[in-house]
């Protein structure tokens, strides 16, 4: 077996703690899939797919798994305003790669702004702090990817592009890309992005009703809609 320097190998059902298959969220056809089989992950793993299919709730329990806080932060934030997440994470059992790094960060943009609150009620005792408040969605989601991915770690980011422009997703992506160059990092996020999904090298896997299939960027169907409208936004206009 190759060795990885990146945190998680790979992922499946705890046999301890199996979950019931009629149960939300193991009723979703990808959920299930991860259950009955595992998942293999390599340093960048990218989920893409409909809304409700079944994306975010895998990356939020991969997060939460690994011990990162559902609402955003690292395996040390303890903000909280309402629970939402599913218990998928409780049933899930992460297998990690020997001697790896257990940092890491969970970003995502629908709590970005509970989560500067909570920054700012507990300030940095390393170094100066950011104030986040002060800067719009998208700059301040950029400003937090650049000052907290750092280093060896576990990155993972929940449909990131909410709070981005096009050039934004550009950017982020070009952290992103640096971090993996290190060799030491794994990425492991959920988009609608046909930029964020195009990061070099990772792994994307269609969510669906299939479940999970890897699919090379060309030949998603999110990056096929999106080409497609585009090259003729009238054809979708004059249907809705």
């Amino acid at each position: 077996m190759p060795l990885h320097n990146y945190p998680i190998r790979r992922l499946g059902e705890d046999p301890a703690n199996v979950l019931d298959r009629r149960q939300w969220p193991a009723a979703l056809p990808p959920v299930a899939q991860v259950l009955d089989q595992g998942l293999e992950l390599t340093s960048a793993t990218i989920f893409v797919g409909e809304n409700g299919s079944g994306k975010s709730t895998l990356v939020e329990a991969i997060a939460l798994a690994y011990g990162l806080s559902p609402e955003g932060g690292s395996t040390g934030a303890r903000h909280t305003t309402r629970s939402t997440e599913s218990a998928l994470a409780d049933h899930l059992q992460l297998v990690r790669n020997a001697g790896t790094t257990r940092r890491g960060y969970f970003l995502r943009a629908e709590t970005m702004h509970g989560f500067f609150t909570s920054l700012e009620k507990n300030p940095s005792t390393s170094g100066p702090d950011i104030s986040f408040h002060d800067m719009s969605h998208g700059e301040s989601f950029l400003e937090l990817a650049v000052d907290r991915f750092r280093g060896h770690g576990l990155w993972v980011l929940d449909e990131p592009e909410s709070a981005l422009s096009f050039t934004g997703c550009l950017s982020l992506l070009a952290v992103l890309k640096g971090l993996l160059a290190q060799g030491d990092s794994q990425v492991i996020m959920s988009t609608h992005s046909p930029v964020l999904a195009a990061l070099p090298g990772a792994q994307i896997l269609e969510v669906g009703p299939w479940g999970l299939r890897a699919q090379a960027w060309e030949d998603l169907d999110l990056v096929t809609n999106w080409r497609s409208f585009l090259d003729s936004p009238q054809r979708y206009l004059r249907h809705i």
